[in-house]
């Protein structure tokens, strides 16, 4: 069964403001990744995130970082951020909630 994925508004806003050939290699990645099977851990893009309850998990694209969590009982991922990778510690110490 897919997983609905869906994108918070601030998400929403920072998609919106790339350009289209980054918008396009997100959204294809989405549907690769996050529809099928988003908690599949592998060694290059999808890591599980320790130490924080939100977000769960972060999906690697290229030099963008995408950081998602999971809901198993709706099927339903939710996108929080779109980060570029020299910027992730500083959006995860503000966005990133611990344990």
């Amino acid at each position: 069964m897919k997983y609905e994925v869906v994108i918070a508004r601030s998400a929403q806003e920072v998609l919106k403001s790339l350009d289209a050939r980054w918008r396009s290699s997100l959204l294809t990645a989405m549907r690769k990744h996050l529809e099928n099977a988003p908690k599949r851990e592998s060694k290059s893009k999808i890591k599980r995130l320790r130490g924080l309850r939100q977000p769960q998990y972060r999906l690697r694209v290229d030099k963008m970082r995408l950081f998602y969590d999971v809901n198993d009982e709706e099927k339903r991922v939710e996108v929080l951020g779109f980060v570029l990778k020299p910027e992730t510690r500083q959006w995860l110490e503000e966005y990133g909630v611990p344990e």
